[in-house]
């Protein structure tokens, strides 16, 4: 019965779009289910802010007994295509019809949650004090969460449920994302009568990227040239173009350094050509690493071990929103709960591993009862 509800449950999830920006009826419709199933909902005002769809909501079911308080986060928005999803259960997984994506990520954390309510609601499960963050704009740049204030919470360490892979992996290291945006300007000039007046913005740029150490620098190490524009015409010297990269690294200084790299490329192949170059930098996300004494890892490891489950402690070159939590302070681990081929219309999720990942949830409940 309860394995038939919850899937009963992600299918009705599934099917209320909640593109980016556009999170607004799936957010309401989740306040009116958390405040169906007795909790009390708590909802920002940061839409403003963010200019996104929705709200965040803070959901917070009482405990019944002594126990740390914990949180549980999951966010709503999904990528495209994500409207109008026909999902289709075959040989044991849920997919989609093969024209959208499914929306496991993070819908299937959602349903999770909601099973997870049910089931200490009507076997009487004790538990103590658990808050459920649902946030919006997540897969745009973690944009809900980043302006959540944490203020309003009593839980102090919790889960994100948004990693894919089996159940078992634990995300104990996420990394830093640093942004850089660069506009290099050269000097026009016709290239067939006379390219020695003009300065090659491209030129510049090729120079710049060149020398940069890109791709994978080590095991936590990345960076990327992500686009460039400019240019007019094949018989123009171009005089401007834009570009956008990034880095990341577990280590925020060592991703801090290679973005001053970067930077650095940019500015010396400028002075060699006779050009100028303005860049801004940004951070996006703050990495963080849990080592096996973080509460939460042993939390989660101690539930994995005991619905008979290995614990894999796994270093992500991806953030979550697990990375906003860390940084403003409340310990957070980021745990795999089944489904595959995320941002794609191939996504799935065997039942099998959304009935696992409610076994781990209600079982890292039971962990933490004093």
């Amino acid at each position: 019965m309860s394995k038939e509800r919850l899937v009963n449950t992600f299918i009705e999830l599934v099917k209320i779009d909640s593109e980016s920006r556009y999170e607004g009826p799936f957010q309401q419709f989740l306040i009116d289910k958390f405040k169906g199933l007795g909790l009390e909902v708590i909802e920002d005002e940061t839409m403003a802010q963010t200019g996104l769809g929705a709200n965040n909501i803070l959901c917070r079911l009482r405990g019944n007994v002594p126990a740390i308080p914990l949180f549980f986060s999951c966010h709503v928005d999904t990528v495209a295509p994500g409207n109008g999803i026909k999902p289709v259960i075959r040989d044991g997984k849920v997919y989609s019809d093969g024209t959208t994506i499914l929306a496991a990520d993070d819908k299937a954390g959602i349903a999770i949650i909601i099973e997870l309510i049910e089931r200490l609601k009507e076997k009487q499960l004790p538990h103590g004090v658990l808050e459920f963050i649902l946030s919006p704009g997540e897969e745009i740049g973690l944009v809900g969460a980043s302006a959540f204030d944490v203020g309003h919470m009593k839980a102090d360490i919790g889960f994100v449920l948004d990693n894919g892979g089996p159940v078992g992996s634990i995300t104990v290291a996420s990394p830093t994302l640093m942004g850089i945006e660069a506009t290099i300007i050269g000097k026009t000039a016709h290239a067939g009568l006379e390219p020695e007046k003009g300065v090659s913005a491209i030129e510049i740029a090729a120079q710049a990227i060149s020398t940069m150490s890109l791709g994978r620098l080590n095991e936590e190490m990345t960076a990327n040239i992500g686009t460039i524009n400019g240019g007019t015409a094949t018989n123009i010297v171009a005089d401007h173009v834009t570009l956008t990269a990034e880095a990341r690294a577990i280590s925020h200084s060592d991703c801090e350094q290679q973005v001053a790299h970067m930077v650095e490329q940019f500015e010396q192949a400028a002075r060699k050509f006779g050009g100028e170059v303005s860049t801004t930098t940004d951070i996006k996300s703050f990495g963080y690493r849990l080592t096996e004494d973080s509460q939460t890892v042993k939390i989660a490891t101690e539930a994995l071990l005991a619905i008979g489950c290995s614990a894999i402690h796994a270093v992500s070159g991806g953030g979550s929103d697990a990375n906003v939590f860390n940084a403003k302070g409340k310990e957070t681990a980021n745990l795999s709960i089944g489904y595959e081929n995320i941002h794609t219309v191939s996504e799935y999720i065997p039942i099998h591993e959304l009935e696992q990942a409610v076994e781990m949830t209600c079982q890292i409940v039971a962990t933490v009862i004093d």
